[in-house]
């Protein structure tokens, strides 16, 4: 037989050569990252708001414009600046052509956020529709794009209008689907810019944020009354930096930022300053601590200006510059040694931390081999996980695309078992309730089995950044009990693993509450809202089912709820000060409080 022709030929017609604009909306993940749903920080939509605001940042950086104006309403952004406002004859350029803009001139900016010359292009050409003003001098110039092609361009004159840039978009729906902007994740955001540009004023819908003492502030709302001794904070043109230990947290917190831009993954800066932490305590004690002995507890933040900095990804998460490595550690350990050496007091309290953080160390090591000697003797593997196939990537430390799904019971375990992705999802089943741990320590991990065994199927017992999964989901049952079981699942994390909260990988399942059919038609209801559409939408011949428990659930009907149309609500948190309050109220030692808070709030059902 002779070889078989292909379908379809490669030759010079297959060769296709993308406009910018094109390759923008072709490969959207390049320019911002993720797309989402908007219910995560580093979403799309969030990436496009920043990409504006962060040019009206660079103004106020250089000198101009102390004040910046944003409003969001059913799904419209438009932001507002007070700088000098884009030249007037390159307003169309610098919104729509890539590598055009001032920011490769170091004479108008210097330390920007914005380096490549994309991000308001990537804002116009991911938007249905773009709007820009720019305003110098008693003229304008403005422009109206829709999915990045110009379709109107305006010039006239505008005495008594002050100088600045507007900017208005509509996020595209053929992108971003159903994104929407969440109050507290814009507020995370425009809080940060607060912080890293003291005497800037912004508003995002009537409320404002201010900040005198940078991240001096930030440390101060992050941690309350809950600092052991008042934060230490230096500050200079391209360096800030500020810390204090906590007496109510584990782990340790910190923030770092580049030019303005917030590296939630990180980056060089922070490792130079984590160490310089570490050898300015060791040189002023004269001792060889750990920098988890350090570092336990610690709540910090780090900021600097860079003339080019070099991200790892174009949504600027981790810096990757390594020659300021060394320079920045040595300056860190300098400037935190001379604090040390001139306030006393802090220091001994400092020293007293780390001391005590080592001696429990210690104790906690003891713990350790006793349940890993414990472990091996019941079985080599946890018995409570069937983990999924995908190989894990080991360099980061979890599954890109994987999932364990946290179960409550043999029941509920079996159904999501019977009709999983084996692929990529895992399933670890509780035994029974597992314990409130809000007043205990970090041992209780190695001592009670089921911790234990959880924090293993994790593969977080070392450190969180060798999570074993993309995401970690919560899935009670929808009664009081599965709440009550949810909620100390929930305590966990955040009392030893509040990382993975903060990364956004816990989530909760949400299964329905209800099955509304007739022979012709199934609704699965999640409220009793839906339940009472359901049953006006099929008419006669119901039959209603109230789902109590996930075990009631065929894994026939669990696939849909498990597979493409998944409900996931990622846990999210309030400020880390305002959370610790919350938690101490509602799993901490004090029964009667709560009793009384219950009986002074107790709504009682009235009779119809």
């Amino acid at each position: 037989m002779g070889k078989k022709e292909p379908q379809h030929k490669y030759d010079e017609s297959k060769i296709k050569t993308l406009s910018s604009l094109e390759h923008i909306r072709l490969r959207t993940g390049m320019y911002i990252g993720r797309i989402g749903d908007g219910n995560h920080y580093d979403d799309g939509c969030y990436i496009l708001l920043k990409e504006v605001i962060d040019n009206a940042i660079d103004e106020y950086i250089m000198g101009f414009g102390k004040e910046v104006q944003i409003q969001i309403e059913d799904g419209t952004v438009t932001v507002r600046d007070f700088g000098r406002g884009i030249p007037l004859g390159k307003i169309v350029d610098c919104v729509s052509t890539i590598n055009t803009g001032a920011k490769y001139n170091d004479d108008v900016f210097q330390f920007s956020v914005g380096l490549n010359g994309v991000g308001t292009k990537a804002v116009n050409a991911l938007s249905q529709v773009f709007h820009v003003r720019s305003v110098r001098e008693g003229k304008y110039s403005e422009a109206t794009f829709e999915r990045g092609s110009l379709l109107d361009q305006k010039k006239g004159s505008c005495k008594g209008e002050p100088d600045g840039t507007f900017v208005r978009f509509i996020p595209d729906v053929k992108i971003f689907k159903k994104a929407v902007f969440l109050e507290e994740l814009i507020e995370k955001r425009l809080k940060h810019y607060a912080y890293l540009n003291s005497g800037l004023r912004l508003s995002c819908n009537g409320k404002k944020y201010y900040s005198r003492k940078g991240l001096l502030d930030l440390i101060n709302d992050e941690i309350g009354d809950q600092a052991i001794y008042p934060p230490v904070y230096f500050a200079t043109k391209t360096l800030e930096f500020s810390f204090t230990h906590s007496n109510s947290r584990s782990g340790e917190t910190f923030f770092s930022f580049v030019n303005g831009q917030y590296t939630s993954d990180g980056g060089t800066h922070l490792s130079a300053y984590r160490e310089g932490l570490l050898k300015a305590v060791n040189e002023y004690t004269k001792g060889k601590f750990e920098g988890d002995d350090v570092r336990e507890a610690m709540v910090g933040a780090i900021s600097i200006r860079l003339q080019d900095p070099v991200f790892e990804s174009q949504t600027k998460n981790k810096l990757g510059n390594t020659e300021i490595r060394s320079e920045l550690v040595t300056q860190v350990r300098e400037e935190v040694l001379h604090y040390l050496h001139r306030n006393k007091e802090v220091a001994l309290k400092v020293v007293a931390k780390v001391e005590d953080t080592k001696l429990l160390r210690k104790e906690l090591q003891a713990v350790k081999k006793m349940a890993r000697e414990r472990s091996k003797s019941v079985r080599l593997r946890v018995p409570q996980l069937k983990d999924c196939k995908m190989h894990l990537d080991k360099k980061k430390g979890k599954g890109e695309g994987t999932m364990v799904f946290i179960t409550e019971g043999v029941s509920a375990a079996g159904s999501i078992v019977s009709c999983r992705d084996v692929a990529t999802q895992a399933i670890f089943t509780l035994k029974g309730k597992p314990l409130n741990v809000w007043d205990l320590k970090r041992d209780v991990m190695y001592k009670n089995d089921e911790m234990y065994n959880l924090m293993c199927a994790l593969g977080v017992e070392d450190s969180v950044e060798n999570l074993r999964y993309d995401k970690v989901v919560l899935a009670t049952d929808a009664d009081v009990d599965g709440l009550h079981i949810r909620n100390l699942l929930i305590t966990y994390f955040f009392k030893f693993f509040d990382q993975l909260v903060y990364g956004g990988h816990v989530y909760v399942l949400e299964t329905p509450l209800f099955r509304v059919r007739n022979k012709k038609k199934t609704i699965y209801c999640y409220s009793e809202e839906e339940r009472e559409k359901a049953i006006k939408e099929i008419g006669r011949g119901l039959e209603i089912t109230r789902f109590k428990g996930l075990g009631e659930i065929s894994p026939k009907e669990f696939k849909h709820f498990i597979g493409e149309d998944m409900r996931l609500n990622r846990v999210e948190y309030a400020a880390q000060r305002d959370a610790i309050d919350i938690f101490t109220f509602y799993m901490g030692r004090n029964t009667p409080d709560r009793k009384a808070y219950i009986m002074e709030n107790l709504v009682v059902p009235t009779e119809d």
